[in-house]
């Protein structure tokens, strides 16, 4: 199992798990439109890898996770359409049908903070922060930045991030709820493979059908989202994986699951 690699972007395989780095740290991981698109030929390879059960996403270097898109080269966008359907990286983050865990160490701003908001599972080094930046030169940003803000801080500190462009800290992005854990630097990537390789071992088609339950309950009312979970439920209950978990749990046994 051989992922795509490129110069700023790496993928190790470790087990079910597959990690993902952002690796540009001289240039705090910002992202240049060829990486942009190495980044969705990866993320796109590891969603369709039968052997790969959860993706861990990372930045090289201790100062940032991702500083988003390379300023200096959004000007060689011939027009503001070719910008409007430019490749972009968190789109493909978001279509994954696997578990995303977002291991952010330092800067997460502007489309590195989309880039986390699109992850399924945030934790974060204490030394991280996070801002949304763009209105200090003049714009916002476009993906994702505000529904996901909005469902992860709530919509007033949302609104303070988004328009004032002002970081948080580590502390503030725990405390509302941006982030799950916090972790010493030294120790993040490693507890975030931690946790993939602990959702690597769940049945996996379970495992993308939760993701995908909770992305639709973002989009439906609170009657269709019970609806929709039941009717999850019982494709989920169908599948040859769960008549392993029932007859794994009757023998008290460990089970073995095959994706199917």
């Amino acid at each position: 199992m051989t992922a795509p690699q490129h110069e700023h972007v790496r993928a190790e395989v470790d087990g079910a798990v597959v990690t993902i780095t952002i690796a540009r740290p001289e240039k705090l991981n910002s992202v240049t439109q060829e990486m942009s698109k190495a980044l969705v030929a990866v993320i796109e390879w590891a969603d369709a890898a039968d052997e790969v059960r959860a993706i861990v996403l990372t930045g090289d270097g201790a100062r940032a996770f991702c500083a988003g898109s390379d300023i200096r080269t959004l000007d060689a966008y011939a027009t503001p359409w070719e910008f409007r359907n430019r490749t972009d990286y968190c789109d493909a983050i978001r279509a994954a049908r696997k578990p995303v865990i977002a291991a952010v160490n330092g800067y997460a701003f502007g489309g590195g903070l989309e880039t986390a908001l699109s992850c399924d599972i945030r934790i974060a080094s204490t030394t991280a922060s996070f801002a949304a930046p763009e209105i200090k030169l003049g714009w916002i940003g476009g993906g994702g930045m505000s529904t996901f803000l909005a469902h992860s801080v709530g919509p007033s500190n949302a609104a303070v991030m988004l328009m004032t462009g002002d970081p948080i800290d580590a502390e503030t992005a725990l405390r509302w709820g941006l982030v799950s854990e916090l972790v010493e630097p030294s120790r993040l990537v490693a507890r975030a493979q931690e946790l993939a390789a602990v959702i690597a071992t769940r049945p996996p088609i379970a495992a993308e059908t939760a993701k995908a339950n909770l992305r639709a309950a973002f989009n439906m009312t609170q009657d269709e989202s019970i609806r929709y979970e039941r009717d999850l439920q019982t494709v989920t209950f169908a599948t040859a994986d769960a008549d392993e978990g029932r007859a794994a749990f009757a023998a008290k046994r460990a089970a073995t699951f095959h994706r199917r």
